[in-house]
């Protein structure tokens, strides 16, 4: 059965040269959109909730260095994102063919992954009840700002 007919498609690996652009820019894209976003709905304190997830509660209180710390978490965090979208792309080659839908899934699984399993464990030990309106509003934000950003630049950017 040929490649093309197979719709789950194993493709050639890489060179990991071609994967560093889309890794980079898919988190550099998606990890602005995410934190406008967040600036927007949750004002210029969001950076130190994020280093918070580091360093406990007690960064909502810091400065600077704090504040910087969260960008740096932030961005570490969505290039971290963009890595494992681009990486599984070098075998399932679908997700690069049909980059829109599975764009939108993957942000949803980031999401789920987030709040299901890293914030949990982070030093805030974040956990629900999640406000319907809240889990909405971040599911939208995952699946259109951070997994479609860094599916379509893996789609056009590593070819």
């Amino acid at each position: 059965m040929s490649a093309s007919a197979n719709s789950v498609s194993v493709g050639d690996p890489q060179p990991p040269s071609r994967l560093l652009l889309p890794i980079l820019a898919g988190g550099a894209v998606a990890g602005s959109l995410d934190i406008i976003s967040a600036f927007i709905t949750a004002g210029w304190r969001v950076c130190r909730a994020i280093a918070g997830g580091l360093l406990g509660p007690d960064a909502r209180h810091g400065g600077t260095g704090t504040w910087l710390l969260g960008l740096l978490l932030h961005f570490f965090i969505a290039t971290t994102i963009a890595a494992v979208y681009c990486l599984s792309s070098r075998r399932l080659t679908f997700l690069r063919e049909h980059f829109f839908v599975c764009g939108l899934f993957y942000g949803m699984a980031a999401w789920l992954v987030m709040n299901l399993i890293v914030l949990p464990l982070s030093a805030y030990h974040v956990r629900g009840p999640y406000e319907l309106h809240a889990m909405i509003h971040g599911i939208l934000v995952h699946m259109f700002l951070i997994g479609l950003p860094i599916a379509y630049l893996n789609a056009k950017v590593s070819r």
